[in-house]
């Protein structure tokens, strides 16, 4: 039985964030961290931000909009192993 796992991309270009990528909380606390570990709540001084800007496209998208789950893929006619096979 494969496990089954979130996949987590840019919802306007497909773009996969790596662990080691990091944003800025600015202009609150300029904390860097990676936004997808903490589901876009800064641990530095607890802001929520509501949108994630895009390493690769430069674009802003909600940032619920950037998990993608199991179900979804299915949904979207997306192969199972296409869909999930990396993930940040």
């Amino acid at each position: 039985m494969t496990k089954e796992r979130l996949d987590i991309h840019g919802p306007r270009c497909g773009w996969r964030p790596q662990a080691e990528d990091r944003r800025e909380c600015t202009p609150s606390c300029g904390t860097a961290w990676n936004t997808f570990r903490t589901r876009g709540v800064c641990p530095g001084c607890g802001v929520k931000w509501p949108g994630t800007q895009c390493l690769e496209c430069q674009r802003f998208s909600p940032h619920e909009a950037w998990y993608h789950y199991p179900r979804d893929v299915e949904e979207n006619g997306i192969g199972r192993e296409e869909g999930l096979t990396q993930r940040a």
